[in-house]
């Protein structure tokens, strides 16, 4: 593979479609480098030069993806385990149905979410579980039921013999499941409201009737005490009452840690972060992402001045605010 200036990608991986190949199948389906030296008969050190030169060539990306998903009406965060250069870190993911941002961070501090959602009061709603790093987001917080449901549900198995647990279990987790799962029945807005609304009530029936065991009372208290945490989803069937979007968005970074262990080094944690937002948004904005990856490097190839973000998601450039 020749060797290519700052910021400027090597013309023969462009004209054979390798750089995108390598690019898509390691970021967006946990293919390894060491995989993909064997495939493409191009050396480990030149394929990882040649990553860092296109993340490079597109690292503004990420930043613009961030002002379309402040502007979205409903959007999701999580956050997992990742090592970078042998230390603990973590990998942060915001995403909405049509982006995904994410950022490879050395801290689970709240100044990461900070630095996504930014300073101004934004409109939607923030899905989350109930980690405090999220807890000032500069909009309204709907909390995740599906691990509201696995808290209550732990109440069964810790007090198996306690009729009361027991039964606050048997009560209340029915409730929480339907609430994940009204949004799914293709209902209509009136009907959903209506439903949800019945929903809303049975839940809040339940967490505020009289209770002696210490454990309910403590989960109880957690309904009561983040109410305008718990039903933002009884508004609009878009507000989901849960973060599978990004839970399952982040199990393919699970499986990637576990076999590389985490990046190697900063730069490549900074290329991992933008080559990743580009592929998993352009995932979700194309049929065939491979393809409208090759097509855009193939275009910058011709025209190196051109706007990598316009020629990868020509129909969502964002307006800076």
């Amino acid at each position: 593979m020749e060797t290519a200036a700052p910021g400027v990608l090597p013309k023969s991986v462009y004209g054979n479609g390798l750089l995108a190949h390598v690019a898509v199948q390691h970021y967006l389906y946990g293919a390894t480098l060491g995989q993909l030296e064997k495939q493409t008969g191009i050396g480990y050190s030149s394929l990882v030069d040649a990553l860092h030169q296109l993340a490079r060539r597109l690292k503004d990306l990420p930043e613009q993806l961030l002002l379309e998903y402040r502007r979205a009406l409903v959007k999701h965060a999580d956050e997992t385990g990742w090592r970078n250069d042998g230390g603990n870190g973590y990998a942060w993911l915001f995403c909405t149905p049509l982006l995904s941002v994410f950022r490879f961070r050395p801290t689970r501090a709240a100044s990461v979410a900070r630095e996504a959602l930014g300073p101004k009061r934004l409109r939607g709603v923030l899905v989350v579980d109930r980690y405090a790093g999220y807890n000032k987001a500069p909009c309204p917080i709907q909390y995740c039921y599906a691990h509201l449901l696995r808290d209550v549900q732990d109440l069964e198995k810790n007090f198996p013999d306690q009729p009361e647990a027991r039964a606050f279990v048997a009560t209340l987790a029915p409730l929480l499941a339907a609430a994940m799962g009204l949004r799914g029945q293709g209902l209509s807005r009136r009907a959903f409201r209506r439903q949800a609304t019945a929903l809303k009530r049975r839940i809040v029936a339940v967490v505020n009737r009289s209770a002696r065991h210490p454990a309910v009372q403590q989960m109880q208290d957690l309904f009561r005490q983040k109410a305008d945490r718990l039903y933002h989803w009884t508004r609009d069937p878009a507000i989901p009452a849960e973060n599978n979007l990004a839970e399952r968005e982040l199990r393919p970074l699970v499986i990637a840690r576990k076999v590389s262990f985490g990046s190697q080094s900063d730069r490549g944690a900074a290329t991992r972060e933008t080559l990743m937002t580009v592929l998993h948004t352009l995932r979700k904005r194309v049929p065939d992402p491979a393809a409208a990856f090759k097509a855009a490097l193939d275009q910058l190839a011709q025209a190196p001045d051109a706007d990598p973000f316009t020629l990868l998601f020509p129909k969502t450039r964002p307006k800076r605010t």
